[in-house]
Formats: C-alpha cells, sequence, structure tokens
C-alpha cells in the first residue's frame, strides 16, 4: 500500500482540511494519487457528525460546523493530535469494522509505548482510559466511506484544555468523561505522531 505522509506545522482551518480531503478521495477514486495520513493540530472548533443531536449541545452560544463525518459532536483544538485520512479500502476487502479496528489498535498499540494502558469498546465507539475507576475518553474517531474510500480520521487528546468539552456532550455519551495524556501521566509526548503513523501502517499492512 502506497502511503504519503504529510504532517503540517502549523494549526489548519477545519474547512481547509475537509476540502483537502475531498480532493484527496477523487484524486484516488481516479487512481490519480496515493492514500494519505495526515497530522495536524486544529484551531479551536466545535464539530458534529451526522448522528449528533442538538441537546447534545449545553452552551447555546458556541458555533457548531456540521459535517459529513460519523459520530456526533465534539471539540478540536490546541493541544490535540489530529490524524486524517484517505485511504482505499477495495484492496481490503471491504471491511469497515476491519478497518476501525486498526485505528483503534493502532491508538492502543501507541499509547501502550508510553505504559498507558487503555481499551476500546464496543458500545461507545473511541478510546477509553479507566482513571480512578472513572471511565474517560482520550481519543474520539469519526469516519466516512465514499466509493469504499475512507476519510476523516481520529484525535488524541494531548494536552488540550478540558474544560471546551463542559459547553457540549462529548459524542453524546452522557455518564463518562473525556481526559488526555498530560493528565493521565505528565512525560515527553513530543515522538507520539511518529510512533502513531509506524503503528499505522504496520496495523494497514498485515
Amino acid at each position: 500500500m502506497s502511503i504519503e505522509i504529510k504532517k503540517s506545522q502549523n494549526p489548519v482551518k477545519y474547512e481547509d482540511a475537509i476540502t483537502f480531503m475531498e480532493k484527496r478521495l477523487h484524486e484516488i477514486s481516479e487512481k490519480n494519487s496515493n492514500n494519505l495520513i495526515w497530522i495536524l493540530e486544529h484551531e479551536e472548533i466545535y464539530t458534529a457528525g451526522t448522528s449528533y443531536n442538538e441537546k447534545e449541545i449545553i452552551d447555546k452560544s458556541i458555533n457548531v460546523i456540521k459535517t459529513n463525518r460519523g459520530g456526533k459532536i465534539t471539540y478540536h483544538g490546541p493541544g490535540q493530535l489530529i490524524c486524517y485520512f484517505v485511504i482505499d479500502l477495495k484492496k481490503d476487502k471491504k471491511d469497515i469494522r476491519r478497518f476501525i479496528s486498526i485505528i483503534e489498535k493502532s491508538i492502543i498499540d501507541t499509547l501502550s509505548s508510553y505504559n498507558i494502558k487503555t481499551f476500546a469498546d464496543k458500545e461507545n465507539i473511541g478510546i477509553w482510559h479507566d482513571t480512578n475507576n472513572q471511565i474517560k475518553k482520550v481519543a474520539a474517531i469519526g469516519i466516512r466511506i465514499r466509493k469504499w474510500i475512507a476519510y476523516h480520521g481520529f484525535s488524541i487528546n494531548i494536552n488540550n484544555d478540558l474544560k471546551k468539552y463542559e459547553s457540549i456532550i462529548p459524542c453524546g455519551i452522557q455518564n463518562k468523561g473525556v481526559t488526555n495524556l498530560k493528565t493521565i501521566k505528565d512525560q515527553n509526548y513530543n515522538e507520539l505522531d511518529d510512533k502513531l503513523i509506524e503503528n499505522f501502517i504496520s496495523n494497514l499492512e498485515n
């Protein structure tokens, strides 16, 4: 599988990222471009997926952008690693569940290298951590499939402002919280993006 790796050093506007991925998806469908993994950070923004409900917005003054990814409402901002991708699944038996499992395993494997134990939940998509017997989400997943090409991606909370989640019901889940890696374990995460890319590609190719 031929994959282009793209890293953006400066924050990327959400709308610009979506436009870029839509263009790449079209190019891949026309067999004119490679698959893509893109590491970036967004400016502060709330986005709502295709299954969100207005009741998930607690603070009605916030600006929410509706998007065509799967999932509900979430927050993006500084201190959060975003991994977007545009990947052709036609050569992988068109198995969406397997692809989501690859994403989950890639995140779990990466965080395990920092001695942080996390897990996936069949009932609530994302990656979770048990913090003093409180289950909290540390990574969110939201994808869309078009022409059997997967795009959008996932986010990992590193040292983002957790108070921003108080304006919403994150991912529509009321009985579980949100955390970040710095809260779980205060250490250096500068190489997390490289480890994540390595695990993601390895799991895709297995």
